[in-house]
């Protein structure tokens, strides 16, 4: 990767993700990277997608997720926490059998239990716990290999979501999601995506 990725097509220069803008999928990553990753998610529903997302993802390409995503949010009752919170062996059953998702007993268990675990939380919200653990300001990498897998703080995440009762919520896929939902700004130097906040350099 080089400090400074090549302009995409259109003109814009993004963050050097390899090979994401080219070919059939090139709009759908360009579309989540240029309006949807490390812009800030706050809504209980929003987070809690994401976390099931993430864990999906594990060992995955996300392109494979993207290209899912419609059918996990159908198969997940859009993502609706007490309604999963509620899902049985049976739902367990239905989805094992869906093509459109990624059919992945362990994680289709995870996802169950991260929402019972979500409605445990009780007088604690998601949104609040979850954003506890974001970073203060910092300037955005120069490079691909500025980028870390995980931080002080996705480990820490993760252990007190394991704590709380959360599956597949590693150190790794807390960074993922904390980028993701714009706890940290993970944009190059270079991208023409604005930051939220003015970035510090």
């Amino acid at each position: 990767m080089t400090a400074t990725p090549e302009p995409s097509d259109d003109g814009l220069v993004r963050c050097g993700w390899e090979g994401i803008y080219q070919g059939a999928d090139c709009l759908l990553y360009r579309d989540y990277h240029d309006h949807e990753w490390g812009r800030p998610v706050r809504d209980r529903a929003g987070l809690f997608e994401r976390i099931s997302l993430e864990a999906f993802q594990s060992g995955l390409s996300w392109l494979v997720i993207l290209r899912k995503r419609d059918n996990f949010r159908r198969a997940f009752a859009g993502f609706d926490i007490p309604t999963v919170a509620r899902y049985t062996d049976a739902d367990v059953a239905r989805l094992m059998a869906d093509a459109g998702i990624v059919r992945n007993r362990a994680k289709i268990e995870a996802t169950i239990a991260n929402a019972r675990a979500t409605e445990a939380l009780g007088a604690t919200d998601l949104t609040e716990l979850l954003w506890s653990f974001a970073p203060g300001p910092r300037s955005r990498p120069a490079a691909m290999s500025d980028i870390p897998a995980t931080t002080r703080e996705s480990a820490a995440m993760a252990r007190e979501l394991k704590r709380r009762g959360f599956r597949f919520v590693g150190p790794t896929t807390a960074y993922a999601l904390m980028q993701a939902t714009g706890m940290v700004d993970d944009h190059l130097q270079g991208c023409w995506v604005p930051p939220v906040a003015p970035a510090i350099h």
